[in-house]
């Protein structure tokens, strides 16, 4: 029977409180509008949930990294020194992109510059899952989100059309007998684009050894064509209802009721991807090690 890994030292978790209780004091100027964003913008919600994810998925390692050597890091000092120096900058041009970027880097060259590399290596995934709590600025938001409204008006229009209702589309306006209808920013599907790249990578990784590379490539990348295919649904279903029941049931209650069923449809869709690309990978893993034995008689 394998021996339990040694706990971690008391000193390792008292370390940690004081970088975290520094970590915060330092950008503390930044962190209060960080903390509205997440809370008051539901295209930036996620990020509540983001940092509890990765302290979790910290914890699940725990037992790989307990026997790991603890050693400084002079490259860990320098991404350290590189993180502060670009929060100064951000702070001092008032730009929130970067302050908020050097928080997820002071973050890793913290870890990095006081446990080491092998440390680091251990929980780059954690570390790096860190950045989908940062905000998508407001100017990429506006450059993507007019092409993808532009998309899901005309693909709704003609979906809707082949449903046999008549539908008129100018722009991202929706014309129906009785009701316009418009696909608005918030209906561009930017926002679900960011919450299932965030959970195709989160499965990825926890998919683990059982789903390969090119699997996780393929799941990580399908979720921007995921995205885009449920929110096309919700808009053709909120035109549905304007055109039989007129504007003010299509954006009240229903309209918001349909976003959280859309939204779990997808994640379903999703979770089922991830088990049929692991299923494929099991089952080539397994083919594998017959057709080297077949070749082998075959020599």
């Amino acid at each position: 029977m394998k021996p339990a890994p040694p706990p971690l030292p008391g000193r390792v978790w008292f370390v940690l409180a004081i970088l975290l209780g520094g970590m915060l004091a330092v950008f503390s100027p930044v962190l209060p509008e960080l903390w509205t964003i997440w809370w008051e913008d539901s295209n930036n919600s996620h990020g509540l949930l983001v940092p509890v994810i990765a302290v979790y998925l910290a914890w699940i390692k725990r037992d790989q990294f307990r026997g790991l050597a603890i050693r400084s890091s002079g490259w860990g000092f320098g991404l350290l020194v590189f993180a502060l120096l670009l929060y100064l900058f951000g702070l001092r041009l008032h730009l929130a992109l970067p302050a908020r970027v050097a928080l997820v880097l002071t973050a890793a060259g913290l870890v990095w510059w006081n446990f080491g590399s092998a440390v680091v290596r251990c929980l780059w995934f954690p570390l790096a899952f860190l950045g989908f709590m940062i905000p998508v600025p407001d100017t990429l938001s506006g450059i993507i989100a007019f092409p993808l409204q532009l998309f899901a008006s005309s693909a709704s229009a003609q979906l809707i059309t082949l449903l046999g209702i008549p539908v008129l589309r100018e722009g991202t306006m929706l014309y129906f007998a009785q009701a316009a209808l418009e696909v608005a920013e918030a209906c561009s599907g930017i926002r679900s684009m960011v919450s299932y790249l965030l959970l195709g990578t989160l499965f990825a990784h926890l998919g683990g050894n059982e789903t390969g590379r090119t699997q996780k490539a393929i799941l990580i990348l399908s979720t921007i064509p995921l995205a885009l295919m449920v929110n096309i649904v919700r808009v053709v279903g909120t035109g549905i209802l304007a055109a039989f029941f007129g504007s003010r049931v299509a954006r009240g209650f229903l309209h918001e009721f349909s976003g959280f069923v859309v939204f779990g449809l997808g994640f379903l869709l999703l979770w089922g991807e991830t088990a049929l690309l692991r299923r494929l990978n099991g089952r080539r893993a397994q083919a594998a090690p017959q057709g080297v034995a077949a070749s082998q008689e075959t020599v």
